[in-house]
């Protein structure tokens, strides 16, 4: 008997829902199931099956989730207290559900080379959000962008962008193992962090954030030593190259607003949305 493989599942519920989410998204008030289930021209207790296996919850309640004022209510519950989570390093480790992050952050002289002397390969691949571009050196993911929003041409030109003088190789074969890893949320995948030392200390605290959980651009200043440095901050967010897996959606403003999201604010409330509905879930 054949056995449904849980990662390939994923990404087609994804690329099957994502109008309903839209759709949900768009609604002033929650589309019945019926109706929902009916322009995704499936029957209800298909769809309610097929969405509730992505999401951990009925659509219905991904429908609160995907409301606005969901991230004051994580901001309100589910504030992550960086200050006593810190304190790995950067030789420490993180959690994404069941997958195990190791990574290294590249010297402040290789950093400022550009990329100078650095082979990345990069591939296209289908993820939980919609297409993705991962991008890796020999010593890990370097890069990995969700173009559902800003399509192909603009995610690889903001990626390629980070590292002018380095050489870049399409060969999705060769860096598929690991974004395998990432895909299945199980094993070992290893991130190669390329930037400044201030970004660098950003990226490792929002390492720190719990998945289900969020905290703000000032709590993050204050868990770096930098109080005053909260502008900087959302720079650094911003900038992180490795989104998803440093889960820089998860930092929001002290008023509880969404802020900024590199990859489109409609990617950003999906992916809240989708961690707290797994964490109530128990997923």
């Amino acid at each position: 008997m054949l056995q449904s493989d849980p990662a390939v599942d994923d990404r087609y519920h994804y690329r099957l829902i994502r109008r309903a989410i839209e759709r949900i998204d768009a609604a002033e008030t929650p589309p019945a199931l019926d109706d929902l289930a009916a322009e995704m021209h499936m029957s209800p207790a298909h769809f309610q099956r097929t969405f509730s296996s992505w999401a951990g919850v009925s659509p219905k309640r991904f429908a609160q989730y995907l409301a606005l004022g969901h991230a004051k209510a994580l901001l309100r519950d589910r504030t992550s207290l960086l200050e006593t989570a810190l304190g790995t390093g950067l030789s420490g480790t993180g959690r994404l559900h069941d997958l195990f992050l190791r990574w290294e952050a590249m010297s402040p002289g290789e950093y400022a080379r550009g990329g100078a002397g650095l082979a990345i390969r990069y591939g296209w691949f289908d993820g939980p959000f919609g297409e993705m571009l991962v991008m890796a050196t020999e010593r890990g993911i370097c890069g990995l962008a969700l173009a559902a929003e800003t399509g192909r041409a603009a995610a690889f030109a903001d990626m390629a962008g980070r590292w002018p003088d380095a050489t870049l190789q399409e060969d999705p074969e060769a860096i598929r193992p690991m974004v395998e890893a990432v895909l299945r949320l199980e094993g070992e995948a290893r991130l190669h962090m390329i930037g400044g030392p201030f970004q660098i200390k950003v990226w490792e605290a929002l390492m720190q954030v719990p998945s289900g959980h969020v905290t703000t651009y000032g709590a993050i200043a204050d868990a770096i030593g930098s109080p005053k440095a909260v502008r900087a901050v959302g720079t650094a967010v911003g900038r992180n190259p490795v989104s998803w897996l440093i889960p820089c959606h998860r930092a929001l403003r002290k008023s509880g607003g969404l802020g900024g999201y590199h990859w489109g604010l409609p990617v950003k409330r999906a992916l809240l949305a989708w961690e707290t509905a797994r964490a109530e879930a128990g997923a």
